[in-house]
């Protein structure tokens, strides 16, 4: 089985950096006041993403975390989803992967979610 290489989560509003490698913005809504130019995607992975209710339901309450992340995960198992994942898998396994997100904590987003699944 292939190793997956090193996977990053961090905000799209930070500068791209030399270790970033492939650039996955992961959110299924463009962030606000980013230009394509500005983000430096690789590209824009919105099919993985939470669905609206969800994301909705959650709202980043730290407290709601552990459950959201319970209920992303069983997300992530229907067909949509799971081939988005799939594609991050096989791009984690070629080269080093970040995960991009528009939120202000990036530690309880779906990055962060999907960045533990690729790393396991």
């Amino acid at each position: 089985m292939a190793r997956t290489k090193k996977v990053h989560v961090r905000r799209v509003y930070e500068p791209r950096e030399r270790a970033d490698g492939a650039r996955v913005l992961v959110d299924r809504i463009w962030p606000r006041g980013m230009t394509k130019e500005k983000a430096h995607l690789d590209e824009w992975c919105k099919q993985v993403a939470p669905s609206t209710d969800l994301r909705k339901w959650y709202s980043h309450d730290p407290e709601r975390f552990t459950e959201f992340s319970r209920r992303y995960r069983a997300e992530l198992e229907d067909p949509d989803h799971a081939e988005a994942l799939a594609h991050l898998r096989d791009l984690a396994k070629e080269r080093t992967v970040t995960l991009l997100t528009a939120t202000k904590q990036p530690e309880i987003s779906e990055a962060e979610v999907l960045a533990e699944l690729l790393r396991g």
